[in-house]
């Protein structure tokens, strides 16, 4: 072979360069088990805040998950920012608020929903003229789906589930139900292995130096009883008004639609005719809770 003639470096060709560059593909550290409370701003899941300060409840995360500034009830988000929040960052609790975000990243609120231009959508449980309740996708939409981004955000899913504390208390056992769990979570409840009924919960709360909280829901929630409407009546006039000015929007799209109205009460008439100022109020036997314990907890 003539001297000049040269054998290529094996290590020096572009299959054996591309090869020694080659690394492994980088895989996804799973993050530890998430443990979360789910935070609705009422009696039981602000004594489970206490009792997680207390270190009675493995939970140092809480979420709220924020239905708009415009749809929650005003004393409910009084009390978060006056005394639950300060009460958490005070014992190293991490109380987060979660709004709803769209794809374009622009926060939607469910009074926005109801009121948009346009819009045939009522995720809320109205009552029909029959007096069946509608569809209902508020809790689905603005409180576990909310909550849910959050979780997988963070690490969440089928193989890594999330432990979600609800607060739903032993006199309500019969609202737990862990079918209604989504695959990237693991629904537990505290309350009811402590054995705390709703009625407890007021005196946890007090030991604390909190005060107690509003009964907590959006303002203009189907489920609401009539005793709590004419309380708005009488001492939120404006917010009762903006509820009756709701159901007519409402109503006036139905009728552009020949359909059916609808009502902010199951008794087939109008929020202000059902709610006089001096009148008797008729009996009210309804529960007025949503049964899935996302909200009034």
């Amino acid at each position: 072979m003539p001297p000049h003639t040269r054998h290529p470096d094996p290590a020096s060709s572009p299959r054996r360069r591309n090869h020694r560059s080659t690394k492994p593909p980088k895989t996804k550290v799973p993050c530890g088990p998430i443990r979360a409370f789910s935070y609705g701003g009422g009696w039981q899941s602000t004594a489970a805040l206490v009792l997680a300060a207390q270190g009675k409840l493995d939970f140092k995360l809480f979420l709220f998950a924020n239905v708009g500034d415009d749809s929650e009830h005003p004393a409910t988000l009084h009390y978060l920012h006056q005394h639950a929040l300060p009460y958490a960052a005070h014992h190293n609790i991490d109380l987060r608020l979660l709004p709803r975000i769209k794809r374009d990243g622009s926060t939607e609120t469910l009074y926005g929903r109801l009121m948009r231009e346009g819009s045939r959508s009522i995720p809320i449980p109205v009552r029909m003229s029959n007096g069946a309740p509608g569809t209902r996708s508020c809790t689905a939409d603005f409180k576990i789906r909310v909550i849910g981004r959050y979780l997988k955000a963070h690490g969440a899913s089928a193989t890594n589930p999330a432990t979600i504390g609800i607060g739903i208390s032993v006199d309500e056992i019969h609202r737990a139900n862990n079918r209604r769990s989504e695959p990237y979570e693991r629904i537990v409840y505290p309350l009811l292995d402590l054995g705390i009924r709703r009625t407890d919960c007021p005196r946890i709360i007090q030991s604390a130096g909190l005060p107690v909280p509003p009964k907590s829901a959006c303002w203009f929630c189907p489920f609401h009883r009539l005793s709590a409407w004419k309380d708005m009546r009488r001492n939120q006039p404006d917010l009762f008004a903006k509820a009756c000015q709701l159901e007519d929007t409402l109503n006036a799209r139905r009728r552009l639609l020949d359909r059916d109205p609808v009502w902010l009460t199951r008794y087939n008439a109008p929020l202000a005719d059902v709610v006089p100022l001096e009148q008797p109020l008729p009996i009210d036997d309804s529960d007025g809770t949503c049964d899935g314990g996302w909200c009034f907890t």
